[in-house]
């Protein structure tokens, strides 16, 4: 169908738009070379992840079509590498003329060609002393094994004389103890590389044999491995399969500048990989370094202006944080709020309240120091009944949360995994408190990011906290769901995957198919990290075509392509890459008013999250806070500075604006937003003070008067 993109192809879309702020000019050149790193820690993990899936299924699902696109295993894999090819002229670009604007400000990445001698014979002495005693150099050819190379390490590899076939020099770069940026001046700005040093003077590596040429490599394995079912020995086989993944088959080979066609044959071959899968770069391998030269630079014009998270204005510092929610619901809006002084305040009181029972919650992705970990530990050794489920297939987190799972149980905390084939990604927390009379009061928290105080600060997310007993009931039966292996089949408001979120958000959507046909005003929207559930899909189309509104906020996938005459003419499709990764999941079902549903939660309309994941959302019930929602989907609509639109080719331009019209950066107004918020919950408190001040005297002066007159 013209209006269905495929899936591979449209995540490569996004992370061209990722890469396009590299190039931005509105942001600070710091900033872009970051944009650049993380360009390339998204493909890394793709090629990682979905281009080795795609690499099995050509191997053993040849004939397995994608269900959009009807495109083969290999079709898709010979597209992927096309387009990735295409975009590498455009980082390499992005990096050079980066480089080249913070020469002013004494930033240099220096090449061999530009050293003065001194700093020559400096660096032939330090990769002597520094470098060379801590790597070693191996000689391959048929009569020797080639190495393991690891994943996405660099090495060096040079091509040795040989009077029989061919000979190759493998060096390691890096070793615990090196220094990757080698300072070439006191600031460290001026720098050169460890593996170019490495590559210049790997001659040296290798005395008895001509070095007849040279280059950097570094290798992608596939990580496309999984582990199902559950069972006592789970843990175990989570740590086995972290292992087993370090080890997987290779899926690229990235290697520098030019290098002898023989030579690269022979290393191919010995990886198994074909050279299909080769990319040359004439840029560093591995950008990562780029995040530190944030640290050299106090300049502020060269970053984005700081910005803290801020106290949340709907909390009082006054009364515990359970409290205020018994009495109304809160939503929070992360990075523009802050989480350590609302949830992770909750959590932290709830543990040392002896009125508390029980807490219960599902752990996705942690932050490395945890104080979600931390409160729970303590609620575990105060006595309380504390219910963790910790997902241990979270990918590149397995490991951290291993070692989480340990550490809980230890604590005397009750932990538990995901179901047998299902990962649980919902954000959920239930804390049971007694009431007076016998009674319990319950706090609900619903989120759409992880429990994570780092990524809190850099990616937009929303927590919804009610004392709705309701909401409570339902998230009792996602925990007792998740102790049994079984699936929540029936709610009373929250949405749960695998069987109660997709059907209700269909039926939603035919509500207001219902109202189109019959000549009213209707409405759906959506902000979804990515979209390619086709049932969704389809249902959306239907809309469309029976004259429902359809706005959709997709940072990252989107496999519906909008205004696709006869099908998607009502669909917008907005994609927004800024300074924080959009995170959030809104979903809106209905004009503006009390019939209007509005919901949050943790799924994106993917299949992998509607249908084969555990996934919770909740409804915005408030009037107050869906007004908020609306207003923040109003905002994010009206971006014309970090948004993009889908056009009905597939491709995303610029949202366009009009002559003298303002500049809205979304992401920045949400700033502002969280702090007027405060300043205007803090002017209002100061005016409350001063009024009782004024009456308080007031009363004085009338009770002086009285004394008077009775003298």
């Amino acid at each position: 169908m013209e209006y269905l993109e495929n899936r591979e192809l449209s995540w490569l879309k996004f992370n061209k738009r990722v890469l396009e702020e590299a190039s931005a000019p509105e942001t600070p050149l710091l900033e872009r070379l970051s944009f650049s790193a993380i360009y390339q820690s998204n493909l890394d993990e793709f090629f990682m992840v979905r281009v080795g899936s795609l690499s099995d299924s050509a191997k053993n699902h040849k004939d397995r079509k994608d269900s959009k696109t009807g495109m083969t295993p290999s079709q898709q894999l010979d597209a992927v590498f096309t387009a990735v090819r295409r975009m590498q002229p455009m980082v390499e670009s992005a990096y050079r003329a980066n480089m080249q604007a913070l020469a002013p400000y004494g930033f240099e990445h220096v090449g061999f060609n530009d050293l003065t001698d001194q700093e020559r014979t400096f660096l032939e002495l330090y990769f002597k002393r520094e470098i060379k005693p801590f790597i070693s150099g191996l000689v391959v050819n048929d009569a020797l094994p080639f190495p393991f190379l690891k994943n996405k390490e660099i090495y060096a590899a040079v091509q040795l004389a040989s009077k029989k076939g061919v000979a190759i020099g493998i060096i390691p770069v890096h070793h615990d103890q090196s220094e990757r940026m080698i300072a070439l001046d006191r600031g460290g700005k001026r720098f050169i590389l460890e593996e170019e040093v490495v590559l210049h003077f790997a001659h040296l590596m290798f005395k008895s044999y001509k070095v007849l040429d040279r280059a950097l490599i570094r290798l992608t394995r596939s990580a496309a491995v999984m582990v199902s079912g559950k069972d006592t020995d789970f843990r175990e086989r989570m740590e086995e399969l972290v292992q087993k993944r370090r080890k997987l088959a290779p899926v690229r080979l990235e290697i520098s500048d030019e290098f002898s066609r023989e030579a690269l044959d022979y290393i191919c071959q010995k990886l198994k990989l074909k050279n299909v899968r080769v990319f040359t770069s004439h840029i560093p391998l591995d950008l990562s370094y780029l995040y530190a030269l944030q640290e050299l630079s106090a300049d502020q014009k060269l970053h984005y202006a700081a910005r803290q998270p801020k106290k949340p204005a709907a909390l009082s510092d006054t009364k515990s944080v359970f409290s205020q929610v018994k009495a109304k619901d809160i939503l929070l809006s992360f990075p523009f709020e802050s989480i350590n002084m609302s949830f992770i305040r909750l959590l932290q009181e709830s543990a040392s309240d002896p009125k508390v029972t029980s807490i219960k919650i599902t752990l996705y992705r942690l932050a490395r120091n945890s104080k979600v970990i931390d409160a729970l530990c303590t609620a575990a050794e105060n006595g309380k009944e504390v219910l963790v489920m910790i997902e241990l297939r979270a990918r590149f987190d397995e490991e951290n949360n291993i070692e989480w799972s340990k550490h809980l149980q230890q604590a005397g905390v009750k932990v538990i995994y995901g179901p047998k084939d299902y990962k649980a990604h919902s954000k959920l927390l239930l804390i049971t408190r007694k009431a007076p009379g016998g009674n319990f009061d319950y706090v609900t928290q619903i989120g759409t990011g992880n429990y994570n105080e780092k990524t809190s600060t850099i990616y937009t997310d929303l927590m919804l906290m009610t004392a709705d007993k309701e909401i409570a009931a339902d998230a009792e039966a996602v925990f007792d769901s998740l102790l049994s292996g079984t699936f929540v089949e029936h709610t009373n408001k929250l949405l749960v995957s695998p069987l109660a979120l997709r059907p209700q958000v269909l039926e939603m959507i035919d509500e207001q198919i219902s109202i189109a046909r019959n000549g009213g005003e209707a409405y759906v929207a959506a902000k979804v990290n990515g979209l390619s559930d086709k049932t969704v899909i389809n249902k959306l189309v239907e809309a469309s075509q029976a004259g429902v509104r359809v706005e959709l906020v997709v940072r990252g996938i989107c496999c519906l392509v909008p205004g696709v005459e006869g099908y998607t003419d009502n669909i917008t499709v907005r994609s927004i890459v800024g300074r924080f990764l959009e995170h959030s999941r809104i979903f809106i079902f209905g004009k503006d008013g009390r019939e209007q549903k509005i919901y949050i939660g943790s799924a994106d309309y993917m299949s992998r999250n509607t249908i084969r994941r555990v996934e919770v959302a909740a409804p915005i019930e408030d009037e107050k806070l869906k007004k908020r929602v609306r207003e923040m989907f109003r905002v994010l609509m009206n971006d014309n500075v970090k948004a993009r639109v889908m056009l009905s080719d597939g491709s995303y331009v610029h949202v366009s604006r009009n002559d003298g019209e303002p500049l809205l950066n979304s992401q920045e107004f949400f700033c502002d937003e969280a702090e007027k918020r405060l300043t205007d919950k803090q002017a209002k408190q100061e005016t409350m003070r001063l009024n009782r001040e004024k009456r308080t005297a007031g009363k004085k002066t009338v009770t002086k008067r009285s004394t008077r007159k009775k003298k």
